[in-house]
């Protein structure tokens, strides 16, 4: 049967060349047995949503066939197998399938996780790549996502993640044996039990951190799209088009036609950004006689209001409370703010500045100067005392950066570099967080330094970070420094 198949295509091409059709090229039994692997590989019956219909891709002809796969790249639809045709099924791609009829779609039945808090974890590395690398890029491949819907991510060291990653060569273990270098780069399994959500990563590419060899950042965005219900898109600047194509990874932003597709998902993340309109129904403020219940510290979905190392210990605040944990890591104890700093009810950031020996808190529009358990005299003042613009009401975090003696101030989605020895701003302010401070998201609602490493939160979700070299190391939840099972 696959002869005769063969024999209909060498027969049908001989016609093309003769009537001269279209500019064609003469194609070798070699470059039709290709194309029939392509085209069945890649064009064979699947299923795959978009919007609310389902387009199946049961074609009789490879003439038919091919036409699918030419529209779908952008290609002249002819039937016929051109050199463009041929050029195009040469190139490294993803080895998922690409019956995908408009933009951004989603895997029949729309898969997709039915969890807040996705686990990960990377049992074979690539010698290509340091480990600290790679588990930094493929953490900062998933970011582009949890920035824009309402999942978190968790890298675990054992036991069975919900994602399981391995770079591994040709037969693999899953019945989809990678081709050698060039060709399938990666695959990644839909959402679900046992091998949903899986990622594989070809060992014969020779994986890499910018343009030369396969830039692994770019491979693992788009394959942690599939992890998460996205099929492919036909849109050429898509994260989520088939074929490898480098772009300038600085920085990068979730496209826009892929932003759509995971959002309709899993739905946009919130943002806590205030809005001009009060709600219309504020919540009644608490009883002056009655304390506010202390958050639980355990909670997958904990959000720091600040956080801050004093005098070797770590502390993190969330309402009216904080949690200490000091050096020895010999457990967390919980107080509320004004039991230990008197008039001080709630902290919004806070930053240690070593040199003086003192500790920053800031409450709205105004911060305190604290030394120990005292708040020194003269607070609190107003936070315009740093050289801050009128329209900054509210520092979101704070962080102060001793290699450089800098002080980072934090609200919305930027960030002003404050000079601690000359108690002035740098000149160029303010500075974009996502720009500036590429791998940590658009915004932070908490930061700390903690041996060389400074940590941004946002959400529940909290990103440890190499300053000096602009880079994310790995990312944590809030709940990691609460020792709890």
């Amino acid at each position: 049967m696959e002869g005769t198949f063969t024999a209909k295509l060498l027969l049908m091409m001989a016609t093309i060349v003769i009537t001269g059709a279209v500019p064609t090229i003469p194609t070798s039994e070699e470059d039709l047995s290709k194309a029939q692997d392509y085209l069945s590989q890649y064009f064979s019956e699947v299923g795959v949503t978009t919007g609310s219909e389902i387009w199946r891709g049961a074609f009789d002809s490879f003439e038919e066939t091919l036409k699918i796969m030419q529209e779908f790249f952008g290609l002249e639809v002819t039937g016929q197998l051109d050199s463009n045709t041929l050029e195009v099924m040469s190139k490294p791609r993803c080895g998922f399938t690409d019956l995908d009829k408009f933009k951004y779609a989603h895997f029949d039945g729309q898969p997709k996780w039915d969890k807040n808090v996705i686990t990960y974890r990377i049992t074979e590395y690539t010698p290509d790549l340091d480990q600290s690398f790679v588990d930094t890029t493929l953490a900062k491949a998933l970011q582009i996502y949890s920035d824009v819907i309402p999942l978190d991510f968790k890298q675990i060291q054992s036991g069975t993640a919900d994602i399981m990653i391995k770079f591994m060569a040709r037969n693999h273990g899953d019945f989809a044996p990678f081709d050698g270098q060039g060709g399938v780069l990666a695959h990644a399994f839909s959402p679900g039990e046992g091998r949903g959500g899986d990622t594989h990563f070809d060992e014969d590419e020779s994986w890499s951190r910018a343009s030369s060899g396969t830039n692994l950042f770019l491979v693992a965005a788009h394959e942690f799209g599939h992890a998460l219900g996205l099929s492919h898109s036909k849109v050429r600047t898509a994260l989520m088009y088939p074929t490898y194509q480098y772009v300038n990874t600085e920085g990068y932003v979730l496209p826009d036609d892929d932003r759509k597709g995971v959002q309709s998902l899993y739905g946009a993340r919130s943002t806590t950004q205030p809005t001009d309109s009060p709600d219309p129904k504020p919540e009644p403020e608490p009883e002056p006689d009655t304390p506010s219940p202390p958050p639980d510290r355990c909670s997958q979905n904990l959000i720091f209001d600040a956080a801050t190392s004093i005098q070797g210990a770590l502390y993190f605040f969330k309402g009216s409370h904080f949690w200490k944990r000091t050096r020895n890591w010999d457990g967390v104890t919980m107080r509320t703010i004004d039991s230990v700093w008197s008039g001080i009810n709630k902290v919004d950031a806070a930053y240690e500045y070593k040199a003086r020996n003192t500790v920053i808190f800031f409450e709205g529009d105004r911060y305190w100067q604290v030394r120990r358990n005292t708040v020194l005299p003269g607070f609190p003042k107003p936070i315009s005392d740093f050289g801050l613009p009128s329209s900054v009401t509210k520092i979101d975090a704070a962080v102060h950066v001793p290699f450089v003696g800098r002080t980072l101030l934090f609200a919305n989605n930027k960030y002003w570099s404050y000079h601690e020895r000359r108690s002035r701003m740098d000149r160029r302010n303010p500075k974009n967080i996502r720009t500036e401070l590429p791998g940590i998201g658009y915004k932070v609602d908490a930061a700390f330094e903690y041996r060389g490493y400074l940590f941004f939160s946002y959400g529940s979700r909290q990103t440890q970070y190499d300053y000096a070299r602009r880079r994310a190391v790995r990312t944590l939840m809030s709940s990691d420094w609460m020792d709890c099972e």
